[in-house]
């Protein structure tokens, strides 16, 4: 149809750009000045896969779900809908995918985010806890915030003038439109569905303060002066200090309403902005570029877990320590205690872990370089404390917010894994992929715990086209079954569990590969259903079929969120009997933070925990055991060799040794 439209033959560049010149329906345009946005608008659209392609897919991902008859309805429902309705749908997602940049992006915003009515809080909300930082006490922790600042300062600035270079994923340049997202941005709340405010970079109206919250009191600061220019370390230092001198004893804990169920929160947001004041604090906070949350000490007792200190920047800790000092509509939130920790909580309607721990990182190193290149701006504007006039009846409810936010502090089991016995380098060196090989971890501990697979998502990127956010990575495939199933049968050899382990790892490769291409299916399928809804049709029996409901119910959700500085970044489950794990490889240590709830008997953060730790020290004695495997299988004249137990064999041939106990020791390791 583009070659028709176009009247004459064109590469995929140059239909590309034609496309784009038409009037398409998106976001704003940012004029490219710099190299942060020179391919942007030179990017692929995301493609609508092949009807067949999907449902073939869809099936081979339901087959390890499913008992023999429940596969079997759901092969005939499949080819129904392949006959009947599934044809018209796809042509109608074809004519939107002519009409959009991203035919995904609205819906998705809107399905994964604006619409759902449950707390941000962890719900939707993920957090980036940072490793202890080198700072003590209440001046060390304005010093080391100012820094920060500073460095987010710096951060914006490079996207201002688009210096931030092009990120790129297997060769291919990724779209960089979420970092014009997530700074002077912020959810607002709505009773039936809440909206999303983001001032363009560059726009003349564009903000130049952020809010600084301590003791519950939030203070709008200007961190630039009126040309633009930014403040210093030292001048923003003076900022922060100004607003802990006039917020010495705790205040209204307003903020503890944003974690609040949306439908709620939007009712009282509506009845508070009726008043000037209130109406004014609010647009102040939803157009500052950040919140900066100084909270007080932490219990001792706390100070000693990353379970603790991770939970307090996913929820705050509680109303007895700061859950009452944030605002979780806000899509950055920046927590420094005066004890060394800090991190990051977003809101994840404007973007993904790896962009905001882009970010982070660049902040952290920006404080611990502790220097500036700019020059002391002009007489910065006094902070300003944000006023609220607060009812009886919305006292009532902040005391009903506190209730809920200390049951989901209770509700949610947080642990911490730093695996020190190897990382990324050590699954390289086997030739495997570490992203697979950590799934296959996940996919094993779940299957010893339960002995049952389960609907696994890993979130995979789709920003190798415009406005790609993310697809389904279904890490729960046939290969990993077959493997998981054999690793613990003692009646199988180790060689023939190292090729199921190895032919998962290539299953789950090929999967992300059609993935980051955009040939996944659960955007798809999304889309297919949307699409039935806008036009008026019934829900196909597809979306209504157990299975679908199985596919889509995760009981794991995995997302890697790889960063510079030693972090663990972690989100809530998705359903109640589910687990949120999240994990950030490193070279020689692998962090993971595993979640549940408490209040759900099925799931324990401890125990899948315990058991992702002896999948990869099981997985490593399976690959080292093959040193010692050459001679095993001469004793049982099989025809097993690898290039790995070749090598060792002739070097030890070599020195003249022959000592089994030598080789043994090293597939012990």
């Amino acid at each position: 149809m583009l070659r028709g439209l176009l009247k004459k033959p064109v590469t995929a560049l140059q239909a590309t750009s034609a496309f784009n010149k038409m009037v398409l329906q998106g976001p704003p345009r940012i004029p490219p000045k710099g190299r942060t946005f020179a391919v942007q608008y030179n990017l692929p659209r995301l493609p609508v896969p092949a009807l067949e392609s999907t449902l073939q897919k869809y099936l081979d991902s339901c087959k390890p779900l499913l008992d023999d008859d429940e596969y079997a309805n759901t092969q005939k429902i499949v080819q129904n809908f392949k006959n009947n309705e599934g044809p018209e749908l796809q042509s109608l997602l074809e004519q939107r995918a002519q009409n959009h940049i991203n035919w995904l992006s609205d819906w998705w915003k809107n399905a994964a985010y604006l619409d759902v009515r449950l707390p941000v809080v962890v719900n939707v909300s993920p957090a980036i806890a940072v490793f202890k930082q080198d700072y003590h006490g209440q001046q060390e922790q304005l010093d080391f915030a100012a820094r920060c600042i500073a460095g987010a300062l710096d951060f914006k600035m490079s996207l201002d003038d688009q210096t931030l270079p092009v990120e790129s994923l297997g060769g291919k340049p990724l779209c960089m439109y979420q970092y014009y997202t997530i700074l002077g941005a912020c959810r607002i709340p709505g009773v039936k569905r809440d909206s999303h405010i983001c001032i363009p970079h560059g726009d003349p109206d564009s903000p130049k303060h952020i809010n600084v919250i301590h003791n519950n009191y939030i203070f709008s600061v200007d961190v630039f002066d009126s040309k633009g220019k930014p403040l210093t370390m030292a001048q923003i230092r003076e900022q922060l200090q100004d607003c802990v001198d006039h917020s010495q004893k705790p205040g209204v804990p307003v903020g503890l309403l944003t974690s609040m169920d949306r439908s709620s929160w939007g009712s009282v947001y509506n009845a508070m902005s009726k008043d000037k004041a209130n109406k004014n604090s609010f647009e102040n906070i939803q157009r500052s570029l950040f919140v900066i949350n100084l909270d007080g000490p932490m219990p001792k007792s706390d100070l000693s877990s990353m379970d603790n200190l991770t939970g307090l920047l996913i929820h705050g800790g509680g109303s007895s320590l700061y859950s009452g000092n944030r605002w979780f509509d806000k899509t950055i939130q920046v927590t420094f205690g005066p004890e060394g920790y800090c991190g990051i909580t977003y809101e994840h309607t404007s973007a993904e872990g790896p962009v905001i721990i882009g970010l982070i990182d660049h902040m952290i190193s920006f404080a611990q370089r502790n220097q500036e290149s700019w020059i002391k701006a002009a007489d910065p504007k006094v902070p300003r404390r944000l006023q609220f006039n607060v009812s009886d009846k919305v006292k009532n409810i902040i005391k009903q917010a506190e209730y809920e936010i200390d049951s989901a502090v209770d509700d949610l089991m947080i642990r911490s894994i730093c695996f020190k016995e190897y990382g990324k380098r050590f699954i390289k060196s086997q030739k495997l992929s570490p992203d697979a090989f950590i799934q296959l971890a996940f996919q094993l501990a779940y299957y010893r715990v339960y002995q049952k697979p389960c609907a696994t998502y890993e979130s995979g990127s789709l920003r190798r086209f415009q406005l790609g956010r993310t697809e389904t990575i279904r890490s729960c495939t046939n290969a990993s079954v077959a493997f998981t199933k054999a690793m613990d049968d003692n009646s199988l050899p180790p060689p023939e569990k190292e090729q199921l382990l190895r032919k998962a790892v290539a299953a789950h490769r090929k999967y992300t590969d059609d993935v980051v291409v955009g040939q996944g299916i659960d955007r798809h399928l999304l889309g297919l259903k949307m699409i039935a809804l806008e036009q008026g049709m019934n829900v196909p029996e597809l979306f209504m079929d157990l299975a679908y409901k199985e596919m889509t119910h995760f009981r794991m959700s995995t997302s890697q969120v790889a960063g510079v500085h030693t972090s663990f970044l972690a989100f809530g489950p998705v359903v109640p009997d589910g687990y949120g794990i999240c994990y950030n490889p490193q070279e020689d240590y692998l962090n993971i933070a595993v979640t549940s709830y408490n209040n759900s008997p099925e799931t324990n953060s401890e125990t899948l925990a315990n058991a992702i730790e002896q999948s990869f020290r099981d997985f490593r004695s399976l690959l080292m055991t093959k040193y010692s495997l050459t001679l095993y299988h001469m004793r049982k004249g099989s025809t097993y060799c690898s290039n790995t137990s070749t090598l060792v064999a002739a070097r030890e041939r070599k020195k003249g040794t022959n000592n089994i106990r030598f080789l043994t020791s090293i597939g012990n390791l």
